[in-house]
């Protein structure tokens, strides 16, 4: 990577780069598309991404980012950065240089190519995933007295689960039963969940109804809604143990999963729409086991 030299009598840059060995030092103003490196790594052309590893994901979004920083630092591999965002993960720098990792400070076109989405909020970072686990280990577990668990079938858009995410965190959700939980990890689901999905595991099942009957057996109540039948939440004693069932907005749950259900939930309204958006659904319902709890 080449360096520019400032002009004579230029004045210095303003901008305190604490990642810097020597904070008085003279330091060239970073350059869009250019790399910052570490001192110690050797000058080389920059690379929009390379390719991502099975267990690597995409992060992106200024509070996603910050939170997994935060709660996960070993997770993190690079970092991708605007000049205008530099100053805020300057502490991130400084720890990547000091775990001889890499950043970059790029401009927005290329943040977009390694985000693969213009949402990417002038930060993103490359980090290992979370270690998935299964639902029969989550309730091997220490037998929990309250507890309540989401379990999602056919719901895939990364936005509603991104959503969904960021509720559970707010209530206190530890997990959410799927049959894909890798697509919490998608970079569009945590980005929208704004840091929540450091905070819930995605627990994987082959086969849902056998999965909610293991958590019939471990002692959870199993809650469905309908926007056509069933009691009303406000007016509903919801248990200590539940696990509530979600599904793809058009068709809702399955027959099988509609079957083994013990409580079916109406969100009482107006009646002026058909339904609510599932993401919501899961907000109003997760509050008012939450106030119910307390």
């Amino acid at each position: 990577m080449s360096q520019h030299k400032p002009k004579s009598g230029k004045a210095a840059n303003p901008l305190h780069k604490p990642w810097t060995k020597d904070a008085g030092a003279k330091n060239t103003r970073p350059v869009a598309n250019k790399t910052k490196r570490p001192a110690t790594d050797k000058a080389q052309p920059f690379k929009a991404v390379r390719s991502v590893q099975e267990d690597e994901g995409k992060v992106y979004g200024e509070n996603a980012c910050r939170v997994l920083f935060n709660q996960r630092p070993d997770a993190l591999i690079r970092l991708y950065v605007s000049q205008q965002m530099a100053a805020k993960f300057a502490d991130v720098m400084k720890y990547l240089a000091a775990a001889k990792k890499a950043y970059h400070i790029v401009d927005d076109a290329e943040l977009e190519k390694v985000a693969g989405s213009g949402h990417h909020g002038g930060v993103v970072l490359l980090v290992k995933r979370k270690p998935q686990q299964s639902l029969a280990a989550y309730l091997q577990q220490k037998s929990r007295k309250r507890d309540c668990l989401l379990a999602l079938d056919g719901v895939g858009n990364p936005h509603n689960l991104g959503a969904i995410t960021r509720s559970c965190a707010h209530f206190g959700v530890g997990g959410i039963i799927m049959k894909q939980p890798e697509l919490l990890q998608s970079g569009a689901a945590l980005r929208t969940a704004e840091g929540g999905g450091e905070f819930v595991d995605g627990l994987s099942c082959d086969n849902l109804p056998l999965a909610l009957q293991l958590c019939k057996e471990a002692g959870y109540t199993l809650i469905t809604t309908s926007s056509h039948a069933g009691t009303s939440l406000y007016q509903s004693t919801l248990p200590a143990k539940v696990v509530i069932v979600f599904g793809e907005e058009m068709f809702g749950v399955s027959k099988n999963v509609a079957k083994s259900a013990d409580i079916a939930l109406q969100i009482p309204g107006s009646g002026k729409v058909e339904s609510l958006n599932v993401s919501v659904a899961a907000s109003l319902i997760l509050g008012e086991w939450y106030r119910q709890q307390l």
